[in-house]
């Protein structure tokens, strides 16, 4: 189940990926190579950050409830000092750009939601469903 969600997002973020360049090709010529590369290493964090929190909360459910909490506490800084580094390596090095790193880094985050968004057909059934009062 947590493989398929992995590879459901995957192509996602992918296609969301694809579709940004375009977009920055079409539209920021100039700043399209400094763009593109920090997008695909924040889509590259992004997913791996994803990969690394379902592998905690994998190994969190097999500790005892102090230890799990301690752990995913743990790991959740060291993901969100990772992305600071990330961050500060977007914003000094001239070959990338901080927003398209930014942008890849919450490619993940709307991956997540569209999928879940589109994953309830009779969710959307019931909402559409007209209701006699």
């Amino acid at each position: 189940m947590i493989a398929d969600l992995k590879k459901k997002l995957a192509i996602c973020s992918g296609g969301l990926t694809i579709l940004t360049v375009i977009v920055f090709y079409l539209g920021f010529k100039s700043l399209f190579m400094p763009l593109s590369l920090g997008l695909l290493l924040g889509v590259s964090i992004g997913y791996l950050h994803f990969w690394d929190l379902a592998l905690t909360m994998e190994r969190a459910v097999h500790k005892n409830p102090g230890h799990a909490q301690t752990y995913a506490i743990r790991k959740y800084f060291i993901r969100y000092i990772i992305t600071g580094i990330v961050l500060y390596v977007a914003v000094v090095t001239p070959h990338l750009h901080v927003i398209g790193t930014v942008i890849g880094i919450m490619f993940i985050k709307l991956s997540v939601l569209v999928t879940n968004l589109f994953n309830d057909k009779e969710f959307y059934k019931s909402i559409f469903k007209r209701r006699e009062v």
